[in-house]
């Protein structure tokens, strides 16, 4: 089965947490038991790759109902289920959610602190709160949302451009890679080769000791690269004694193409569309920064015992 939501979880965790005082790791592991899930289910990791999900999860579900008063810390790490979170579970509770939160008045009054705090008639808090997501679970698939439409808006600009521009652009991003020593020497090399199915060529290291070639194609969407374009540039590369090659295009390539390269002695790389917009995202070529937002955390060793 797929890992509940936060507000799903609260349930078992309180009842966890009403056996004895505990820690977020133990009661994940016992409550992972419980419902079952698979050890790849158990390591799944946020977007972040900071925090698995369910340790995230259970994390949120403890901190809300320590809010409405179900949980007490009573030391560093550690929580137990509160007077109130038992007598809640001694009704006979089939599930706890924010609605069920917002009856206890300390998590009510929390609730509306922050979102006065936020200076919104509809605060951004209440809609973390309300939503199955936790924060940090918002917080990565906002961003993956950005990242993906900037993608896309990055290679829409890319295809608009001139032939010229793509294949200085191409430059900007193998500088930006490491490759190519000065960006005037791989200028000097890119576009110049003059051999068929080669547009260029670009040292792999500063000192120049291997050298990769270019093939760039600059294509519309939904104009393909096929295996017979691959297979001219690979000849060329044969031609040239060379072992190394990339394939740019801005669009995409066959499944013949792909599965060509993978059976041949020379070392090719392609780069769709899709890959290249993430490089230049990557390696901030055509792009630059425009927020930068920290989260913060509580140090847990400033508030170590001695």
């Amino acid at each position: 089965m797929a890992i509940p939501d936060y507000q799903a979880l609260m349930l078992p965790v309180l009842q966890d947490a009403a056996f004895a005082e505990t820690r977020v790791p133990a009661a994940a592991e016992r409550i992972a038991d419980s419902l079952g899930l698979t050890d790849a289910e158990r390591e799944e990791l946020l977007p972040s790759g900071r925090q698995r999900v369910l340790h995230n999860r259970l994390h949120w579900a403890k901190f809300y109902m320590t809010k409405a008063g179900l949980i007490d810390s009573p030391s560093r790490g550690r929580f137990i289920a509160s007077k109130e979170g038992r007598a809640l579970l001694a009704q006979g509770q089939i599930s706890i959610n924010i609605d069920v939160l917002n009856t206890f008045p300390s998590f009510r009054e929390w609730y509306q602190k922050t979102g006065e705090a936020a200076g919104e008639e509809e605060p951004a808090t209440k809609a973390a709160v309300a939503s199955e997501a936790t924060p940090e679970e918002q917080i990565d698939a906002a961003y993956a949302t950005i990242q993906s439409v900037l993608k896309a808006d990055l290679l829409q600009r890319v295809l608009g451009q001139t032939p010229a521009f793509f294949e200085r652009l191409i430059v900007d991003l193998l500088v930006a890679m490491g490759y190519g020593g000065t960006h005037d020497r791989a200028a000097l090399q890119i576009g110049k080769s003059g051999d068929g199915g080669v547009d260029g060529v670009i040292d792999e290291d500063r000192l120049g000791l291997d050298r990769i070639y270019v093939q760039a194609k600059r294509y519309a969407l939904h104009v393909g690269v096929g295996r017979p374009e691959i297979q001219g540039f690979v000849g060329s590369l044969v031609g040239l004694g060379a072992t190394k090659g990339v394939f740019v295009t801005t669009s995409t390539f066959s499944a013949p193409a792909v599965e060509y390269v993978r059976h041949i002695p020379q070392r090719v790389i392609l780069i769709d569309g899709e890959r290249l917009a993430a490089l230049l995202t990557e390696h901030d070529v055509g792009v630059r920064v425009s927020r930068v937002i920290a989260v913060k955390r509580i140090d847990e060793d400033f508030f170590a015992d001695e």
